[in-house]
């Protein structure tokens, strides 16, 4: 089941850009570390910033463009090895094409043609609960955590959760 998302931050941590979306529809929340070249280009195409030539992204649009290729979707569809797996969904006429594809890549495709981005609802079971702040306290609290969390605390959550027999859970005072 696809669950739909949108961009709830990008925020450089050392030589790392951690993005996080949200769930449209839900509490939940999927940050994912990404380099510093593909935060750029996602905050340079959310910032609306244009250049005199065209970047990758924009250059590969312009190309799909000229080719009679839409961009429809985007689809987060795996967690794997610690690796987030996407792909691009496109269509060409009345035929429909889908690209494997890294997620930063298609963030940045997909926010410069501002097509939905979608979550496999196993990718967000498969991850450490991270739920949406409701209150200020708790979005400043949020964002302390993430300027301090590494790909490696994230996916060493990951793999407790998959430790854990069938049918258990984490105690609340695990869970974060």
């Amino acid at each position: 089941m696809l669950k739909e998302t949108r961009i709830y931050s990008l925020a450089q941590v050392g030589g790392q850009v951690v993005l996080v979306l949200e769930e449209v529809e839900g509490p939940r929340l999927l940050p994912i570390w990404i380099g510093l070249y593909e935060g750029g280009s996602i905050g340079m195409a959310l910032a609306g910033q244009k250049f005199p030539r065209p970047l990758t992204h924009d250059l590969l649009l312009n190309m799909l463009e000229k080719l009679g290729v839409d961009v429809k979707k985007i689809v987060i569809t795996e967690l794997k090895d610690s690796t987030f797996f996407a792909e691009i969904h496109l269509q060409k006429g009345e035929t429909g094409i889908v690209m494997d594809a890294r997620p930063s890549d298609s963030i940045a495709i997909a926010v410069r043609e501002r097509c939905p981005i979608f979550v496999e609802e196993g990718v967000f079971e498969a991850c450490p609960e991270l739920l949406k702040p409701i209150s200020e306290e708790e979005v400043d609290d949020f964002k302390k955590k993430l300027e301090t969390m590494t790909p490696e605390d994230f996916f060493r959550d990951l793999k407790e959760k998959g430790k854990e027999g069938p049918g258990e859970e984490k105690g609340e005072e695990d869970k974060e």
